[in-house]
């Protein structure tokens, strides 16, 4: 890491409720119940003493946080003053973030609730659309509707949010290329400041898993599949929105800063249960039970623990370079010397020669990267990258 980076780091808090887990979901969260609210509270009350037993330190030795930001699950399935509540503890332990990014669900916020959250500091929203077709957000399991999204949206920005992202989703059950145009010409209307596309991955535990099991699963074809892709991957750019990793897309100058941190290596702290963080070079995960996490802050225990207590000095270069290489610029030829004393190439230079000849990889300007044609099969580039 260079000395740059060295002063940079962010903060990630976990917010592990949901008012409905989505069907395609496998992420740690809860479905709000009747009997929730305290438990909420509760969390609430833990997260803001982790902030507060946790950050300090980091805060001496780096400075001010340089990005804060709220995922889930869905923080505002929380009710407001318990997030806003949040909010203003990072804010009083970490200083003020350039950049603080709240995720949200179109179907749990209203005009009232986004001025809230602008005014406790967040300056970023990131609105979990998904499809701006009714019919697949119900296929999905969505709690809102397209209108709903729009809504959500407008309120945001009269809100005073400058800085929007939209999450849509391709690959979907019984999608076309044709449904995945249309939502997009809806989100482009809005004229988000980034835009992030996913392709559904059916994962093990979930509803959608359990339906393909049973053949109950339209999926489009993996030629259709590719076929959305394909044309998000030429529409956004040709519309003004720079494709800086595998999934994101931006206007010059909005790139996710957080998310920039995790593939340049960048340190941040996770707070909360499931939250994970990356702090002196080493990996770690919070305790995932909520239960147990609230439990472990109330009695002053610790809730953290290493993840990778076998991690070497390969496995960092591992790590280093195939995070990097998600990203538009690749892998910084020059910083990867430095962090692990070694010319790139002595460690992967046939590795690198071979996705070149194949036309995956390309080197430019002391970059290694990926290629468009590579960015579709980045996996198959980044497993090479494993000894």
């Amino acid at each position: 890491m260079n000395n740059a980076q060295a002063t940079q780091w962010g903060i990630y808090a976990h917010i592990p409720y949901c008012v409905k887990k989505c069907a395609y979901c496998d992420f740690i969260s809860s479905a709000v119940g009747k009997d929730t609210r305290a438990e909420m509270e509760d969390y609430a009350a833990a997260l803001r003493a982790e902030i507060l037993r946790e950050v300090p330190p980091l805060r001496a030795r780096w400075g001010d946080a340089a990005t804060v930001y709220l995922g889930g699950g869905t923080p505002t399935a929380l009710p407001a003053a318990l997030l806003t509540g949040i909010l203003e503890t990072l804010r009083t332990a970490a200083g003020t973030p350039v950049e603080c990014t709240v995720e949200a669900n179109p179907g749990t916020v209203d005009a009232a609730y986004l001025t809230q959250l602008r005014a406790a500091g967040a300056n970023r929203l990131s609105l979990g659309v998904q499809s701006f077709d009714d019919r697949l957000l119900r296929v999905i399991g969505r709690i809102h509707t397209a209108a709903e999204a729009e809504q959500a949206f407008r309120a945001a920005r009269a809100a005073g949010f400058e800085n929007i992202s939209l999450d849509l989703m391709y690959g979907l059950p019984t999608q076309t290329l044709d449904d995945l145009k249309k939502s997009v010409d809806e989100a482009l209307a809005l004229v988000p400041e980034h835009i992030s596309v996913y392709g559904l991955t059916v994962e093990e535990g979930t509803p959608f898993a359990a339906a393909e099991a049973q053949g109950k699963l339209a999926l489009p074809t993996e030629d259709a599949a590719e076929e959305m892709y394909d044309w998000l991957t030429a529409a956004l750019p040709a519309r003004g929105y720079v494709r800086y990793e595998i999934s994101n897309f931006a206007r010059q100058g909005c790139e996710s800063r957080h998310n920039l941190g995790y593939w340049r290596n960048v340190p941040y702290l996770g707070v909360g249960a499931a939250a994970h963080g990356y702090v002196d070079g080493v990996r770690l995960g919070n305790e995932p039970d909520t239960e147990k996490y609230i439990r472990a802050i109330q009695t002053g225990r610790s809730v953290r623990t290493p993840e990778d207590t076998e991690r070497t000095r390969t496995n960092a270069m591992e790590e280093y370079a195939f995070l990097a290489l998600r990203t538009r610029e690749g892998i910084d030829t020059a910083d990867f010397s430095r962090a692990f004393g070694v010319d790139i190439d002595t460690v992967y230079g046939a590795v690198i020669e071979k996705y070149i000849a194949q036309g995956l990889l390309r080197r430019a300007d002391g970059f290694v990267a990926l290629t468009n044609e590579g960015m579709k099969v980045g996996n198959e580039v980044f497993a090479a990258f494993l000894h």
